[in-house]
């Protein structure tokens, strides 16, 4: 058997009317809720946006206010800074001068000291070998002088002793306190003679080394070279001359 299906009733006009009055009033409110909501919403961003423009002016303004701050205390600094270069500069100027003026000096009392020192060494050799009236090395000399300094054109140099006879020419060279690096000068003694004083060139020359003081490698330097070692033992003048070489 089948089921027996009852229909709605149609809707009158006047109940149709009414749900269509009651939709557009709906559709009103929600409209007009919606046009609330957005010009809410609106309010709200443009204060948002109003606070944010003026969160944002305030910081640039504190940045550049920061900003400026920093900047003048970078001027002042750099100030501050050339200030103490410009002072610093003058005091290590000055305590340059002072420091080149000293030292200056010290060379100068160390010049005059060395200088004083070497002249009292050729002194003291000279007079010990005039007292002795000239015989060494095995020879009698007929001259001596000191301190002689000799110039040809471009050359010259110093002998502080030099004995002479006629054969032989005996140079010393004389030191307070002599050092192995004068072998090589002493040696060299003997060369610039015979070219400055050529009338001496075909001569035998003989060359010594005189010092007030002495250490054993020194002195073995010497005797090696066939320089003949002259020293102050106590008062008296010793020579070793056994393995004097002619130059």
């Amino acid at each position: 058997m089948k089921e027996k299906i009852t229909l709605p009733k149609p809707l009158t006009f006047e109940e149709v009317w009414a749900i269509l009055q009651e939709t557009a009033q709906s559709q009103k409110e929600f409209d007009q809720k919606m046009k609330e909501s957005s010009a809410k919403f609106d309010r709200e961003m443009e204060k948002s946006r109003a606070e944010f423009e003026k969160k944002m002016k305030e910081s640039r303004a504190e940045s550049e206010k920061n900003q400026k701050d920093y900047e003048k205390r970078m001027a002042e600094y750099e100030k501050k800074e050339a200030k103490y270069k410009d002072e610093y500069e003058k005091r290590m100027a000055k305590y340059e001068d002072e420091y080149q003026k000293r030292m200056a000096k010290m060379e100068d009392n160390m010049g005059n000291w060395s200088n004083n020192h070497g002249s009292f060494a050729e002194e003291y050799f000279f007079n010990s070998f005039e007292e002795e009236k000239q015989n060494f090395f095995g020879e009698h000399f007929n001259e001596i002088e000191k301190n002689l300094k000799v110039r040809a054109q471009k050359l010259r140099d110093e002998y502080d002793i030099v004995m002479y006879n006629d054969s032989y020419v005996a140079i010393v060279e004389t030191k307070f306190k002599a050092h192995e690096k004068d072998i090589p000068k002493v040696i060299k003694k003997a060369e610039t003679f015979r070219i400055l004083c050529p009338d001496y060139k075909d001569f035998k020359i003989y060359l010594g080394l005189a010092s007030l003081s002495f250490y054993p490698e020194l002195e073995q330097e010497c005797i090696e070279n066939g320089i003949a070692v002259i020293k102050q033992v106590g008062d008296t003048v010793v020579i070793n001359d056994e393995n004097l070489k002619v130059f």
